[in-house]
């Protein structure tokens, strides 16, 4: 297996610079490999109990609602007030979250089009994003204004707050 990977590998860079045609690399790739049955057809790895859990349809995918955050008409300036309002946002987040509502979220970079992040929330309509977004402090503040997008997207997205658990490391003792 690694043969036929750095083979591969190999074929793919003296092609790609120009070191050899197309045709070339692929008949170094034939002549390294040796002659191999052809190769059964793999067991699937479908999961009935996780395509349940996940909320997959047939095709391992389910509906969400894309949710862009930008900036506000009503900035909250530095201070005690926008640390409350960012606490009440990542506390919301973690609310919709562990109800199993919001799939993925993140901030931006600095935008110059003001795009501030993004939720994927998993719900099958615009209303209802509507409604868990009205909860969160930023925007009814005036932080940010939400712009929503249906979408179809893959069922395993929902397993990233689970997964992102597992991945972050434990908060430092307070001195």
């Amino acid at each position: 297996m690694a043969t036929k990977t750095m083979t591969a590998v190999a074929c793919a860079v003296l092609a790609l610079t120009g070191a050899a045609t197309a045709a070339q690399a692929a008949a170094a790739a034939a002549a390294a490999k040796p002659a191999q049955p052809a190769p059964q057809a793999a067991a699937t790895a479908y999961d009935p109990a996780l395509a349940a859990r996940t909320g997959a349809d047939a095709q391992g995918m389910r509906k969400y609602v894309l949710v862009i955050l930008k900036t506000g008409p009503n900035p909250m300036p530095d201070g005690e007030q926008r640390k409350a309002m960012f606490a009440g946002h990542f506390a919301n987040m973690e609310r919709l979250a562990k109800a199993g509502k919001l799939a993925l979220a993140g901030p931006f970079g600095k935008d110059p089009d003001g795009w501030r992040g993004l939720f994927v929330l998993a719900v099958d309509d615009v209303e209802q994003a509507r409604a868990l977004v009205a909860s969160d402090p930023a925007v009814a503040h005036g932080e940010f204004v939400a712009e929503y997008h249906r979408w179809y997207g893959s069922a395993a997205t929902m397993l990233i707050p689970e997964l992102h658990e597992k991945l972050q490391a434990p908060a430092a003792p307070a001195k």
